[in-house]
């Protein structure tokens, strides 16, 4: 049962403890005995489509193990809007310094359908907190330090891939840069290149069911940006998104107030309006500095390897449903993908083939992440479903045990100790706000008529 409240019930963006310094990473890979023929006179090259966190990810973790790397990046100052908060185990894990920390967020408060609010967070410890930064911040942090590991950084556009027509052949990076064509032969290929994956529609990996998120960047004045000093807020409600949650997002000197929907997208921009109709009282008189919008695949997608290709972060689907998260599993699948490449490449100095990337990247990847991405798709389908449904989610998330079993699991994404008592009153719960809020909320629609 315990597993249950190992989902991050609304997908709260938590962190804990920073180092005061980063430290250097050293990635240790023990080979894997392969009958691949050894590549001679040089290392294996790769190539990896789009420099966000899991395509940085995956170049420093080649490039650090003796592969030949080329990262590839369109606009390596553009930013993608995003709700940007980062897990206490990625902070450790991937070395991130205290310096990119936007804002330090002790509250999370939760609004419901009626606008019952909740304040989520009572269980944190005087060292744990949210952690919020800026895409723009953490992706360029990533990818200079996988430059400095030896990836070359390639700023261009990629436009096509060429695939190879035997075994060991080469594939064939076509991509523009200074206006110019170019080409680059490579032995192996990681899609990092987002959603819309060109790698993706390159290997034919099945196509999937996209979300769109919209943010705005608001500059507030100072005292209504004092109330966001460590609060965060987020929304739900048929009125805000049919199908996910809208926020308000504290960042360094402004707000990210967005929303996000996979089945009513042509209506994102009423959603838009709804949640700053619902935040006016605090956010009004603020003025718009940017305006963003991207998708969010729903779900892993069909094929994410296929010869010596692989797909890592959004463009494998590595979202979860119900909190829309993706920055660590996009950086963690980089890094897995990167390992199992020298691992299977023996530091660089044979050929790997589809087998290889199945076996050292794609099963230990399924092994360790895809039953929390089916179990979220669950929660999605439960709590999402009616406004009913999303008063039972609020109410829930005010229980002190839910709380600290969401932000145990999702801070250190490991399944939290639980207590079997507990998790027998958790589910009794849940049953009883589900019941009386379909009560409730057939009520309100009765009223409505």
């Amino acid at each position: 049962m315990a597993s249950a409240t190992q989902a991050a019930i609304f997908g709260s963006l938590f962190a804990a403890p920073l180092h005061t310094k980063p430290r250097s990473v050293t990635i240790r890979i023990r080979a894997s005995k392969s009958s691949n023929p050894p590549i001679v006179g040089r290392k294996l090259r790769a190539a990896v489509i789009g420099a966000g966190p899991a395509g940085s990810s995956a170049a420093e973790a080649l490039a650090a193990g003796g592969v030949e790397c080329f990262l590839f990046e369109r606009s390596p100052s553009g930013a993608k809007p995003c709700g940007g908060a980062i897990p206490l185990c990625m902070l450790d894990e991937f070395d991130i310094p205290a310096r990119l920390i936007d804002r330090h967020v002790t509250r999370m408060r939760i609004f419901s359908p009626s606008n019952l609010a909740v304040d989520f967070g009572k269980t944190l410890q005087p060292n744990e907190f949210i952690a919020m930064l800026r895409r723009e911040v953490l992706d360029s942090f990533l990818r200079d330090r996988a430059q400095s590991r030896g990836a070359s950084l390639i700023s261009g556009l990629v436009t096509s891939l060429e695939i190879p027509t035997s075994s060991h052949a080469p594939y064939v990076v076509h991509y523009s840069k200074d206006s110019a064509r170019h080409a680059l032969a490579v032995d192996v290929v990681i899609g990092a290149d987002g959603a819309n994956s060109r790698v993706a529609k390159s290997i034919k990996a099945g196509s999937y069911a996209c979300a769109i998120a919209f943010q705005e960047r608001i500059k507030l004045t100072d005292d209504k940006m004092e109330y966001y000093e460590d609060l965060a807020e987020m929304y739900v409600g048929n009125d805000v998104s049919p199908d996910f949650y809208a926020w308000v997002f504290p960042k360094c000197d402004h707000v990210a107030v967005g929303t996000g929907t996979v089945c009513s997208k042509q209506d994102i921009k009423v959603f838009q309006r709804a949640i700053r109709a619902r935040a006016n009282a605090k956010i009004s008189g603020g003025k718009v500095i940017k305006v963003e919008a991207h998708p969010i695949p729903e779900h892993p997608r069909p094929t994410r390897v296929r010869g010596r290709v692989a797909l890592i972060g959004d463009a494998a689907g590595y979202v979860t449903k119900c909190s829309g998260e993706g920055i660590y599993f996009a950086a963690k699948s980089g890094r897995m993908c990167g390992e199992a490449i020298i691992k299977a490449s023996e530091g660089g100095e044979r050929m790997i083939n589809e087998d290889d990337l199945k076996r050292e990247y794609l099963k230990v990847w399924d092994a360790k992440y895809i039953t929390t991405f089916r179990f979220l798709d669950l929660l999605q389908k439960v709590f999402y479903g009616s406004d009913a449904a999303r008063e039972a989610l609020v109410e829930l998330c005010g229980d002190e045990y839910v709380q600290r079993m969401t932000f145990e699991s999702y801070l250190y994404k490991k399944l939290a100790d639980g207590n079997r008592w507990e998790d027998a009153k958790m589910v009794f719960n849940t049953v009883g706000s589900l019941m009386r809020c379909n009560i409730l909320g057939k009520k309100m629609e009765g009223l409505k008529l």
